[in-house]
């Protein structure tokens, strides 16, 4: 498990990512359709002007786009040579045939000027493409269906050296993105860690604090125990002692979880063998009287010992924080049930609560305490969740007909 701080960073770089890709990715995209669309465009006026000539380009055509580009170029040398459908060369150069289907007639086949097909598959092709319009057809073609009189007219030219150039502009749009992706995640690497390096030593100066805060307050609790204690030695319990009691161990519950504050890390675990059921049983014991004394009946369920490799400390803070959490909010009763399947460990804990059904997992979240839950910082279970998933392990929170279920599975 990283810190939330790492997580942070790691967030960022993900949708600073994500954001980038998706403006590449749209830009690419839009570029090759424009790229496309314009290519078929000069396909469409191809065609038309076939179509104008009766079927057939020749010399005609020819000449009367010379005579335009000259038109074009009266004031001097244009900059660039003849491109697109206002060549004078593009008759010569382009690869369509015409075939004509007159109604009950044999079809007719007017002009033929291609190589990649025969006369026979031409008329044949025409054939089926009688009814439509205007499309693109076997990939690289792009056809013409249009009307003279009683005969209907199919030209069909061949756009598989326009439509090269249009699939290589794809390829490097495709490997321009993958490597701008690439760029752009190294930048993001090296650019979050010195933007989040000033979070980072803040938040180390933060725990600083708090772990002195919370050395403060235990030794004036201690002593504050101590002479509570004394007190009731001399004069016996009272309501003034218990309630003396009753705030020395709210503030005790608080300066722990001020401690739990310190994201646990899954670099910070020692693992080593571990008896979790020797440790619930531990913490269950020290807390007997708590619970007796406010009525709650707690049972534990432990068919055999169970050991496992963890941290001893980090596990032994989950078993303190689970009893703590169902002695502060179990209405009449708690049960905790220890349980091994194979290699899989499966800790469940359980009180009656007076919660709606459901899931509840927001209990995990910091400062976060559920609705019939009294005072507290909301930092135990969360904690607990930390703990539990530098372990690799799974934690989750349901209600189900008035009864809390923590479930925790190793």
């Amino acid at each position: 498990m990283v810190t939330e701080m790492r997580k942070a960073e790691k967030s960022f770089r993900r949708y600073a990512l994500l954001a980038v890709s998706v403006l590449l990715a749209v830009l690419l995209l839009v570029i090759n359709a424009v790229n496309f669309t314009m290519l078929s465009e000069d396909a469409d006026e191809i065609t038309q002007r076939i179509a104008d000539s009766k079927g057939e380009a020749g010399k005609k055509e020819d000449r009367e786009s010379l005579i335009r580009w000259r038109l074009k170029s009266e004031n001097g040398p244009r900059p660039m040579g003849p491109m697109g459908p206002d060549s004078p060369e593009l008759f010569s150069s382009v690869r369509y045939f015409t075939v004509a289907l007159p109604k009950g007639e044999d079809a007719e086949l007017v002009a033929f000027q291609i190589s990649a097909v025969t006369e026979e598959e031409a008329v044949s092709w025409a054939e089926s493409l009688k009814k439509e319009s205007t499309g693109w057809t076997r990939g690289t073609y792009r056809y013409r269906v249009y009307q003279e009189k009683d005969v209907t007219y199919v030209t069909v030219i061949d756009e598989g050296r326009e439509l090269l150039s249009c699939y290589r502009l794809l390829v490097i749009s495709g490997v321009g993105f993958l490597l701008c992706v690439l760029v752009v995640w190294l930048v993001l690497r090296y650019v979050g860690e010195r933007l989040f390096a000033p979070l980072a030593e803040a938040d180390r100066r933060q725990r600083k604090f708090i772990a002195r805060v919370e050395q403060s307050f235990k030794l004036p609790l201690k002593l504050i125990e101590r002479e509570t204690e004394s007190m009731e030695r001399q004069y016996g319990p009272g309501e003034e002692s218990r309630a003396i009691r009753r705030e020395i161990r709210g503030m005790s519950e608080l300066v722990a979880d001020l401690g739990n504050l310190a994201v646990f890390a899954e670099e910070d675990l020692r693992l080593k063998p571990f008896s979790l059921s020797e440790a619930l049983e531990t913490a269950a014991k020290a807390r007997e009287t708590a619970f007796r004394e406010r009525g709650i009946r707690l049972s534990l369920e432990i068919p055999a010992p169970v050991e496992l490799d963890a941290d001893p400390e980090a596990m032994g803070q989950v078993a303190e924080e689970l009893l703590a959490n169902a002695l502060n909010y179990a209405k009449s009763w708690a049960a905790f049930r220890l349980t091994r399947e194979g290699e899989r460990v499966t800790l469940t804990a359980e009180n009656d609560a007076e919660l709606p059904d459901g899931s509840v997992d927001q209990v995990f979240d910091r400062y976060t305490t559920l609705s019939n839950h009294g005072a507290g910082a909301g930092l135990g279970l969360s904690h607990v969740k930390e703990i539990i998933r530098a372990h690799h392990g799974r934690v989750s929170a349901r209600v189900e007909e008035g009864v809390f279920r923590l479930r925790i599975t190793l």
